[in-house]
């Protein structure tokens, strides 16, 4: 997958090109758990036909619960036999999100926190560049659909997994979801969606969006801790982002 140039000053950002990131993993423990799929999705513009697909199966040397499993299709013996070895498939990937982060494409992902510390942690057990060693300076442009549709439309009632988003901005899932790449392109045309709905993201400088995600992501965490507060429970949601 080639990058291409980072799209000129007069074009909206989101009419240029964009670079949908998804990982599927043995668990939900950054620092512990292992990835099992990664995909990186090039958008070139709008529509499923400007898409470039790149994924990756991989053996993440532990066994793979059957929960995970049930989730994304993956068991042990598939992922042994059939997947690559971790450093190799994240080299690429760290790479090919790398280049295109200097290339100021930003990378989208549907909780964008969640894949870019499991990656950043693997790297690093690897003895591997993390992300922002390569770039020397922090992970930007993000660009996180979870995050603008909590931080834009905070009281709308219902969850907010990416299969409900999806029903929330008229999105057609094709695939099987969670299926990194099914997933990614999903996710790519939720971002749409919220930008055609709040046109104001689409007219901004990227470097101001990014900012801006901080920010909501910083107001809704405080609140959910609040919350957590209030049921007695620990307030542990990090209110920083996208790491």
């Amino acid at each position: 997958m080639t990058t291409p140039d980072a799209p000129g000053a007069p074009t909206r950002w989101i009419d240029g090109p964009l670079l949908g990131f998804d990982t599927e993993t043995t668990g939900t423990d950054v620092t512990r758990d292992r990835i099992v799929t990664a995909a990186l999705v090039l958008s070139r513009g709008p529509g499923r036909e400007a898409e470039t697909v790149a994924t990756w199966l991989i053996d993440p040397g532990i066994e793979i619960p059957e929960a995970a499993a049930a989730v994304h299709g993956i068991t042990t013996a598939h992922a042994r036999e059939h997947g690559m070895q971790p450093a190799a498939a994240l080299e690429e990937v760290a790479a090919m999100l790398a280049d295109a982060l200097e290339r100021s494409i930003p990378v989208v992902a549907f909780n964008a926190s969640f894949d870019l510390q499991i990656l950043g942690a693997e790297l690093a057990r690897l003895g591997l560049p993390t992300l922002a060693e390569r770039l020397g300076h922090d992970i930007a442009p993000v660009i996180d659909p979870l995050v603008l549709d909590r931080g834009l439309d905070r009281f709308r009632k219902g969850k907010r997994t990416l299969t409900d988003l999806c029903g929330v901005y008229d999105v057609t899932q094709d695939g099987r979801m969670h299926t990194a790449d099914v997933d990614v392109s999903a996710t790519l045309d939720v971002l749409r969606g919220i930008v055609a709905r709040h046109r104001e993201l689409g007219e901004a400088p990227l470097a101001e969006v990014h900012q801006r995600q901080i920010g909501l992501h910083r107001d809704w965490a405080e609140n959910f801790n609040d919350f957590l507060r209030r049921k007695g429970k620990n307030p542990d949601v990090s209110t920083v982002w996208p790491l």
